[in-house]
């Protein structure tokens, strides 16, 4: 809490503010239960709005986690200073910490994760079968949770079949295996998997009668299956919710055929494990460079390795083997079960999601062609350096009991060190992170002319402007069109419903997204509204759009919607002086802030300072050529 983000943070934070805020559903695969469950907690809290309440969801969340992570290590170690140190260095880990403090779904997920290996590892030790039907709900939670805590199934999986004794329970496993299979088979819209599931399902009925327990298994086999029904019903949020047509309607799954798109992600091309997308070293080596980011961020926040940093990653590298090697001496089951996850968190998850090469990895090592992704992917890999956080502090205060038990606290005060050490670089408090996204948001709006059609290149402008216009209420006469979102069809759909801006005819045409720009900027000249683009839309984006030469704040317009414009010079817009001057009033000064590992702030404080930057170019107090690049028209 004493880092929370005290209101909108950059990329998907907008827009899932936004969703929650309207009961709307956000981009594929939908997370209705992420959302409702965010809902009722805003309602909840009576304070600060709903981005404040949103975000201090995520770190209850975490915190929950952390408490059970205590539970889970503290019987298993019989220690309850070993397990305080675990939960505290898991969750002082970069990755778990930065989820923790925005809005976002991955918190919730490491909670469902902990939950549901709480509940396999009980089911396991006790033999219960309502413990293995508590496993069972959890994993199915998956699908409308997120389908990134399927992660963790593998180690239910172990915790579920292998007893206390060591015996195996294989009807146990096949069971709850079914059950994994079917719902990655939901969660991914694969009509194969689906049926390999209940294939298997039926498989363990026929097994169970083989082993005489014929009665009593299928009598859980069915109440496994209901509990799995019940689980994946909260996908049908999405199908109420989207015929209500809330403010954000993203997929419009109104009936089950769309549902089953959005669930399925098909908005999104999904690389498939072949061929890989960066070469494997790499994708293995950036993942060493998210590890490096996790223990002492605060030292050095910059993406490359350091002598500050670097050197603790090693150290704590060393106390998660460690502290691996101690748990498997004290609980080989539970051991075994954190392996699997760490293995299926890191390593399966490069090979499953074969990434592009990191936002921050590899220039001037790979190729100058190699694709990037768009940002750092480094909270995919949350759930395994959650474990590794956990070995670590487990192995602090292990060693340090090996010089004396009086040394104890010294080992817990070590496994907490990553609370300290990653602060500086953790806190969204600080500024700018703090303000750079509502002023993104804010300024944007505030720039367009009135009843403007205002066209966003990506998420980080298109984003924020959706939560000011759907949580703040500013500036509902601006329609925000997002040029990628026109390759999908729903996205035309609810243009044509909502502002007539696409033609119906044209909805169902899949038309390149250029033609489509043109077509929406020429309609909205034919109702008389002002056409304007987003500063940071791209140019090959912008050009078709007509002749938006002129700034006003931070979007371009056209000539005719500031006709007393003052020419700056070539590559640069002509000025609306008047409304610049305003949005230049709200700018944020010169001087140097600390970027950290995403760059996204720092890029975005250059457009927002593209406004003081014209007004000073226009007084002539500022030569053409110091234009920061952002401000160009090319």
């Amino acid at each position: 809490m004493a880092t929370l983000a005290p209101g909108l943070t950059l990329w998907d934070a907008g827009e899932f503010i936004a969703a929650v805020h309207t009961f709307g559903i956000p981009h594929q695969p939908g997370t209705p239960l992420y959302v409702t469950m965010a809902r009722a907690w805003s309602l909840a809290i009576p304070f600060g709005g709903t981005a404040l309440a949103t975000n201090l969801f995520s770190a209850a969340c975490t915190a929950a986690a952390g408490g059970v992570l205590a539970s889970f290590l503290s019987r298993i170690t019989g220690s309850r200073a070993m397990a305080g140190a675990g939960a505290l260095c898991a969750g002082g880990m970069f990755t778990v910490w930065s989820s923790a403090t925005e809005t976002e779904v991955y918190a919730s997920v490491l909670l469902l994760v902990m939950l549901m290996l709480l509940a396999a590892e009980r089911a396991g030790r006790t033999g219960q079968p309502r413990w293995r039907m508590a496993t069972a709900y959890a994993l199915a939670l998956a699908v409308p949770l997120h389908l990134s805590a399927l992660v963790a199934a593998p180690a239910a999986l172990v915790l579920v079949t292998e007893r206390e004794s060591g015996e195996l329970d294989w009807l146990a496993g096949a069971r709850l295996a079914a059950v994994l299979l079917i719902a990655a088979g939901i969660g991914l819209a694969s009509v194969g998997v689906t049926a390999s599931g209940a294939c298997a399902l039926a498989m363990v009925v026929l097994a169970a009668g083989r082993w005489r327990r014929t009665t009593t298994a299928n009598i859980e086999t069915l109440a496994t299956l209901g509990c799995l029904l019940i689980a994946i019903s909260a996908l049908l949020v999405l199908v109420v919710r989207a015929r209500f047509d809330p403010w954000l309607n993203e997929g419009a799954p109104a009936s089950l055929r769309a549902l089953w798109e959005v669930i399925g992600r098909r908005q999104f091309a999904a690389a498939g494990m072949w061929p890989r997308q960066a070469p494997p070293w790499a994708q293995v080596a950036n993942w060493f460079e998210y590890a490096d980011w996790q223990v002492a961020l605060g030292l050095a926040n910059g993406v490359a390795p350091s002598w500050w940093r670097t050197p603790f990653t090693i150290l704590f590298a060393a106390l998660g083997i460690f502290g691996s090697a101690r748990h498997r001496e004290l609980h080989a089951r539970s051991w075994r079960a954190f392996l699997v996850l760490f293995v299926c968190a890191s390593a399966g998850l490069i090979i499953y999601l074969n990434f592009k090469a990191g936002a921050s990895f590899g220039w001037g090592v790979l190729p100058d062609s190699a694709p990037h992704e768009v940002r750092d992917r480094d909270y995919f890999f949350v759930l395994g350096f959650w474990v590794w956080g956990a070995w670590a502090g487990m192995g602090a205060v292990s060693l340090a009991r090996r010089i004396s038990a009086r040394w104890t606290p010294v080992g817990v005060l070590a496994a907490a060190l990553p609370l300290v050490l990653n602060a500086p670089a953790a806190n969204r408090r600080a500024f700018p992170e703090r303000a750079i996204a509502l002023a993104v948001a804010r300024d944007l709006l505030r720039s367009a002319p009135p009843n403007a059609v205002l066209f966003t290149g990506g998420d980080n402008d298109s984003f924020p402007a959706w939560y000011a216009q759907a949580v703040e209420g500013l500036r509902p006469d601006v329609t925000v069109v997002v040029a990628p979102l026109l390759a999908t069809r729903w996205y035309r759909a609810e243009l044509a419903r909502r502002t007539s801006l696409v033609s119906r005819g044209e909805v169902a045409t899949n038309r390149e997204v250029t033609v489509l720009l043109a077509g929406i900027a020429q309609a909205a000249r034919e109702r008389h509204r002002p056409v304007a683009a987003s500063l940071m839309m791209g140019a090959s984006f912008r050009d078709v759009l007509g002749d938006l030469s002129v700034a006003r704040g931070i979007v371009l317009v056209e000539p005719l919607a500031a006709p007393g414009a003052v020419r700056l010079g070539d590559d640069a817009p002509s000025v609306d002086t008047s409304s610049v001057m305003a949005q230049a009033l709200s700018s944020f000064p010169e001087g140097a802030y600390d970027s950290g590992v995403d760059p996204a702030p720092e890029s975005f404080l250059a457009y927002l300072r593209c406004p003081s930057q014209y007004l000073a170019l226009a007084r002539r107090t500022m030569v053409p050529a110091s234009l920061d690049s952002a401000c160009k028209l090319r």
